[in-house]
């Protein structure tokens, strides 16, 4: 994605040129010192099987700068989590998994839900945000990165080019976003083309020039997983426990930074990792209930700004946002043909057809409750609530890995 081109409200570092990233892990590692990072890897189980978290952390091993490194292990029983451990014993960096599953780290969830804080259901949201607490709570690191755990085209330099906006003092930023092409012999990424995209537009047509909706039209992958921030920001962003867990992030970030202080990195020529279903008959599963928890998302974000969300306003959103996405499909097809990929019209129609649908059950139920449920709480809150909850974090996060 070689170009110049800089969004309206945040500042976009390109990827010009060949593979070049050995200075900036030079640098990485004299920063280490006065900016530590830690790398936080929210990771299923069954990840540990897959094709892509193996050779990431292959690539890991020969990472000198990163300070620590925190695995958010879901769904695994106690003799899998022995076998994670083992897994993971391989990485030459501190590094410590937390166990979701295990009885010290459940003991943990139901101390802040006694304490009448809602920590949303089991999923990455959760994960991530309970690493975030544990990086705060050990107070060894001010940069936290994320990435996921199924980058099927992991590589070192993905890494360093996305926390070195954040890491390098001289930068001055407090947020770092990825974002990739995602493209094999033909062009994925469906929900950010075809329904985030189409939609944001969609609401910029009817609602106007709202900063909010321009500040996510600037990014060019605004559902892409990886990012870094100052540690800061992990004490005081909420978090969202559904599909909406990137835009509610950009809408935290938004409430919580100075836009100059806000910037997105082109991370690799192209990018793969695991596809969804779509499936289209089914709006729990998959990119339709992806689809649904994003608009969710979007709406409640901009009720906050006090754009009046009503009926009839959701009836106009629809075939609005049609005419945006059939445009699109178009643009994304001589895309293709310019560049010898393979596309299939018929089946990016039926995306959107599906996606409209998420449309409306997203706004149908934003009519129902525009509250929705409640955001995972920042940690500035729990600590309020729960004053040991650092030390009670450390403890049983060490006592499972020790």
């Amino acid at each position: 994605m070689s170009d110049f081109h800089q969004a309206t409200f945040i500042a976009t570092l390109h990827r010009l040129g060949a593979p070049k990233f050995d200075h900036l892990e030079e640098k990485l590692a004299e920063l280490r010192e006065y900016r530590p990072i830690a790398l936080v890897l929210p990771s299923l189980f069954s990840e540990l099987k897959g094709a892509a978290l193996p050779k990431i952390v292959q690539e890991l091993k020969s990472i000198h700068y990163l300070n620590e490194i925190v695995i958010g292990l879901d769904r695994a029983s106690e003799a899998e989590f022995k076998e994670a451990r083992k897994f993971f014993s391989k990485l030459p960096q501190e590094h410590h998994i937390i166990w979701n599953d295990g009885p010290r780290v459940q003991g943990i969830h139901q101390l802040i839900t006694d304490a009448e804080l809602n920590i949303g259901p089991q999923g990455k949201g959760r994960s991530a945000w309970l690493s975030y607490g544990y990086v705060l709570a050990t107070g060894r690191s001010s940069v936290i990165a994320l990435h996921d755990c199924d980058i099927l085209t992991y590589s070192r330099e993905l890494l360093a080019r996305l926390v070195y906006p954040v890491a390098n003092p001289d930068f001055d930023y407090e947020f770092c976003k990825g974002y990739y092409a995602r493209y094999s012999d033909r062009m994925h990424g469906r929900v950010t083309r075809l329904f985030v995209s189409p939609l944001i537009r969609s609401l910029q047509r009817l609602a106007g020039s709202i900063p909010f909706l321009n500040y996510l039209d600037s990014f060019r992958y605004p559902l892409a997983g990886e990012f870094s921030m100052a540690t800061d920001l992990a004490r005081i962003n909420r978090i969202p426990a559904d599909w909406g867990l990137e835009v509610g992030t950009l809408a935290e970030v938004y409430r919580n930074c100075a836009l100059k202080r806000i910037c997105q990195v082109d991370l690799a020529e192209s990018y793969d990792h695991k596809h969804q279903p779509l499936s289209a008959r089914d709006h729990t599963k998959g990119l339709t209930r992806m689809a649904a928890d994003i608009a969710r998302s979007i709406f409640r974000n901009l009720a906050s700004e006090g754009v009046i969300l009503s009926e009839g306003f959701f009836r106009t959103l629809q075939p609005v946002y049609i005419r945006f996405a059939q445009d699109t499909i178009k643009r994304y097809e001589d895309d293709a043909a310019i560049n010898n990929l393979k596309f299939d019209r018929h089946s990016e129609g039926r995306a959107v057809e599906t996606f409209t649908r998420a449309l409306r059950l997203a706004g149908e139920d934003f009519l129902k409750d525009p509250l929705g449920a409640p955001q995972i709480p920042n940690w500035n809150r729990v600590h309020s609530a729960i004053p040991e909850i650092y030390d009670l974090l450390n403890e049983a996060v060490e006592a499972d890995n020790s």
